[in-house]
């Protein structure tokens, strides 16, 4: 059995800020992944980026620069 741990979860409303996010985070070595939305959270898009919690600060200012527009941002056991 997988163990579970807490994550960052950021949920987006359009499947391309989800994929314009993980093109940028893979080019500037910022650690998580896309992963299919939880089932914890409702969004209008099925995508998710997932990465570690003390990223929080980094992710959001990262959203900011790429004016991305995202549902939510949470923390998760997955």
């Amino acid at each position: 059995m997988i163990s579970k741990k807490l994550c960052l979860v950021i949920s987006f409303n359009k499947t391309i800020d989800a994929m314009t996010v993980e093109e940028y985070c893979l080019k500037n070595n910022i650690s998580g992944r896309l992963i299919p939305l939880p089932k914890e959270i409702s969004a209008g898009c099925g995508l998710a980026w997932k990465c570690e919690i003390d990223k929080k600060d980094e992710m959001i200012k990262t959203l900011k620069e790429l004016n991305i527009n995202y549902d939510k941002i949470v923390e998760l056991m997955i």
